[in-house]
C-alpha cells in the first residue's frame, strides 16, 4: 500500500490568508476581555465551541452577519501588541502547517483610528512581521487590500502608500470584501499606480460572483493573482486564458463551503482547474471564522478530490512559484517539495 505523507510537512506558501481572520479564536477572546470588546453571542459561541458559525454569505443578509462577525473580532485590535501578537501566532500556525513561505493579507484602514493613523498602522503591521519572520523562520510579506466597499479614491490613496513601503515588507495590492459591490474597473487606477511601484496585483474575483466577475479582474486590473477564481470552473475559455496566461488562483476550500459558495467539499472545482491546467496556491482565508488553516486544505484535496501526493506536491510547487518569494527561497522550498516526495 501506498505511503500517506503527513500534507503538514510538505513545504508551501500561503498567499491567500486575511489578518484578522487569522488570528487563534482564544487570543479573540483574550483580546476582548482585556479592552472590554462585548462580542456577539454567536462569535463567542462559535470561539468556545471550537465550530465555525453557520454563515451563508451567497445573499446579502449572510455576508452581512459575516462582516458583522469579522469585524467584532477586528475591533480586538487596539495596541501594537495586539498586533504583534497576531502576527506571531499566525506565523507559529503557519510554520506548523509546512507553509515556508506566507504574504498575509490586510487593509490598514480599518486598524488606523486605534493605531494612531494610516501611516503608524501600516508601520507597526510591518515591523511586526520583520520582527517574527526574524524569530521565527518562516519568510513574510504584505499584501495591502483595498475595500470594495469604498471609495476608489480610498484605494488610490491605499496603493500609493503600498507602492511606498515595497521596500519594507509591501509585495502586492489586492481588492476585497463584497465582490457584488463595486466594478472592477472603478478601481483600476488604484492598481495601475500598485503595478507601476512594482507590486503584485492581486484582487478578490470569483468566489460570490461567476466568472464575469475573473474576466473583469483580468481585463481591468491586470490580475497577476486572483483571490478565490472558483468560478472560473464554469467557463472552459476562461479557464485556458487562465492557464495560457499563468494566473495563479487562490483557492480557500474549506471558505468556499463555509460561505455557501458550494455546499460540499467535493464540490469545489479543485480538480476542473487542476486539469486544466490552472496553477493554484491553496489558502485557509479566514481560519478563525472557518475553522481550518493551512494544511487542512491540502486534506480536502486528498480526502475530496482524490489528489496523490505527487499532486499535492505540485500544489505545493504552484504555490511557491505564484509567491513574490525571492528566487533562493523558492529554490529552497522547491526542494522541500522534492525531499517530501522521497520520503
Amino acid at each position: 500500500m501506498e505511503r500517506v505523507r503527513d500534507v503538514s510537512e510538505l513545504p508551501k506558501a500561503h498567499l491567500h490568508l486575511h489578518f484578522t481572520g487569522s488570528m487563534r479564536p482564544g487570543t479573540v477572546l483574550e483580546l476582548a476581555d482585556k479592552h472590554g470588546v462585548r462580542l456577539p453571542e454567536a462569535l463567542t459561541e462559535a470561539l468556545t465551541s471550537g465550530e465555525p458559525p453557520r454563515l451563508r454569505a451567497t445573499d446579502e443578509r449572510g455576508w452581512f452577519r459575516f462582516q458583522r462577525l469579522y469585524d467584532a473580532a477586528r475591533s480586538c485590535l487596539r495596541e501594537p501588541e495586539d498586533i504583534q501578537r497576531l502576527v506571531r501566532e499566525a506565523a507559529e500556525e503557519d510554520v506548523r502547517d509546512g507553509s515556508g513561505w506566507l504574504e498575509i493579507q490586510v487593509d490598514p484602514t480599518s486598524y488606523a483610528p486605534r493605531l494612531g493613523g494610516l501611516i503608524p498602522a501600516l508601520e507597526i503591521i510591518l515591523d511586526a512581521v520583520e520582527t517574527t519572520s526574524r524569530e521565527t523562520g518562516l519568510g513574510m510579506r504584505v499584501l495591502v487590500a483595498a475595500n470594495r466597499m469604498k471609495h476608489p479614491l480610498d484605494a488610490r490613496t491605499l496603493a500609493r502608500l503600498a507602492v511606498r513601503y515595497a521596500d519594507r515588507g509591501v509585495v502586492g495590492f489586492g481588492l476585497s470584501n463584497d465582490e457584488r459591490r463595486g466594478m472592477a474597473r472603478d478601481f483600476d487606477r488604484a492598481f495601475h499606480i500598485a503595478r507601476e511601484g512594482g507590486l503584485l496585483s492581486a484582487p478578490h474575483g470569483g468566489e460570490l460572483t461567476g466568472p464575469s466577475s475573473v474576466r473583469d479582474c483580468l481585463d481591468d486590473l491586470h490580475a497577476d493573482r486572483l483571490g478565490h477564481g472558483v468560478r472560473a470552473a464554469e467557463d472552459p475559455r476562461l479557464l485556458k486564458r487562465l492557464a495560457d496566461r499563468g494566473v495563479t488562483c487562490e483557492v480557500c476550500p474549506a471558505s468556499n463551503v463555509a460561505l455557501g459558495v458550494y455546499e460540499k467539499p467535493e464540490d469545489v472545482p479543485l480538480r476542473t482547474l487542476y486539469d486544466a491546467g490552472v496553477p493554484m496556491a491553496l489558502g485557509a482565508d479566514d481560519p478563525l471564522l472557518f475553522g481550518s488553516r493551512l494544511a487542512a486544505q491540502y486534506e480536502i484535496a486528498r480526502c475530496h478530490h482524490g489528489f496523490s501526493d505527487e499532486e499535492l506536491a505540485e500544489l505545493a510547487r504552484q504555490s511557491v512559484r505564484g509567491s513574490a518569494a525571492p528566487e533562493d527561497v523558492k529554490a529552497k522550498l522547491l526542494a522541500g517539495v522534492e525531499d517530501w516526495l522521497a520520503l
